[in-house]
């Protein structure tokens, strides 16, 4: 199928490209993907699924059908034991390029093709074993023929660079994010020297995905711009945070999979759809211009993201035509909604989890 006419990089150049958001977590919560093991099979056993899920962000605004690919790698099925004869990386990433390019050619959306860390890494099974699981990967893309490749969660700016030297070897537009914070990588290596090691590997975008809220994730995004600016290195710069509150977690690299509530009682801590557009202002602000966001951010964290920057972008989202966006909640009925009209309503308000402490109801005496 003909790809969009503009290109990754091309977009770029021009303004802004809103990501997708979360596919693991929130396909888990519909009971398509074991919590846990986060393996994409949902692919090939439910592709309503995920197709659906791919159309949903296309209405919120996101310009971007990243190929539902995550945890692919033979030796990640393997480990976690999903792998089968028709459940591996080539028929996984087969299925999550068929169904992300279907829903693309719905609107002007662009194909990527996501790579993802390989066990063999965490395994020291040496860069020849890595790089070989890498490679299976990015074949099917190639093949694919997805519209640019994008390499995300790594722990370690090592296997970054790895992946970013896969992705290089075909003629693609490549990004790279890291699941890092302030406290850089799982080895100890600062998010400075992450961002300059990524593009000195030969990725056109460089940032982060996952493990940290918005807020945590643009200070680090903050440093790694200062020292890529300081390197006189030229990319440009991505952002897609976890959609969950994680400001406990400045100083753990381990990210929100601290956390006790995680994975199964994460609501309480989403982010709301003013967090979301607090966020998508501030990261174009600091010159971030691939702004999306990962586990947790839902559709309409996507569509609140594609409202905030609707005027740079020169467009709002499909899904406009149901979006309150604050002043049309004064058409509602209730009168005490029309009383909160306004943005400033609710950028002033810290949302309540509606908890005291709960008690059993085997403990609850008459």
């Amino acid at each position: 199928m003909e790809k969009s006419k503009k290109g990754l990089l091309e977009r770029l150049d021009e303004g802004v490209v809103i990501g997708d958001g979360s596919f693991v977590v929130t396909l888990e919560r519909r009971g398509y993907v074991l919590a846990g093991t986060s393996t994409p099979e949902a692919a090939v056993q439910h592709p309503d699924a995920v197709r659906q899920l791919h159309r949903e962000y296309l209405r919120a605004g996101a310009d971007v059908m990243q190929t539902f690919s995550f945890n692919s790698a033979d030796d990640k099925l393997i480990v976690t034991g999903v792998y089968e004869e028709v459940i591996n990386c080539s028929t996984i990433n087969t299925a999550a390029c068929d169904i992300a390019r279907q829903v693309a050619s719905e609107g002007d959306a662009l194909v990527a093709g996501s790579v993802s860390p390989v066990q063999s890494f965490m395994d020291s099974k040496g860069k020849d074993v890595v790089m070989t699981e890498f490679e299976k990967q990015v074949n099917v893309f190639t093949e694919k023929n997805v519209d640019f490749l994008l390499g995300e969660f790594f722990g370690y700016v090592q296997e970054a660079e790895w992946a970013i030297e896969a992705m290089k070897q075909v003629s693609l537009p490549v990004a790279c994010s890291m699941k890092i914070g302030l406290m850089g990588d799982m080895a100890g290596i600062s998010p400075q020297e992450c961002a300059v090691r990524m593009a000195k590997a030969g990725a056109d975008v460089v940032g982060i995905n996952c493990l940290f809220d918005p807020f945590i994730c643009l200070e680090t995004m903050k440093m790694m711009k200062d020292a890529l600016d300081e390197a006189g290195l030229v990319c440009h710069l991505m952002a897609q945070p976890v959609g969950w509150h994680t400001t406990e977690l400045r100083d753990d690299v381990r990210g929100y999979q601290a956390l006790p509530e995680y994975p199964l009682a994460m609501e309480p801590r989403l982010l709301t759809r003013t967090d979301a557009r607090t966020f998508a202002r501030a990261a174009y602000n600091l010159g971030i211009r691939y702004i999306g966001g990962c586990c947790g951010f839902e559709p309409y964290h996507i569509r609140a993201i594609a409202e905030e920057l609707a005027a740079e972008r020169g467009k709002r989202p499909p899904g406009q035509d149901k979006s309150a966006n604050y002043t049309l909640l004064a058409k509602s009925l209730a009168k005490e909604q029309r009383k909160r009209a306004s943005r400033k309503y609710w950028e002033d308000l810290i949302p309540a989890t509606g908890r005291t402490k709960m008690k059993i109801l085997t403990e609850i005496k008459e």
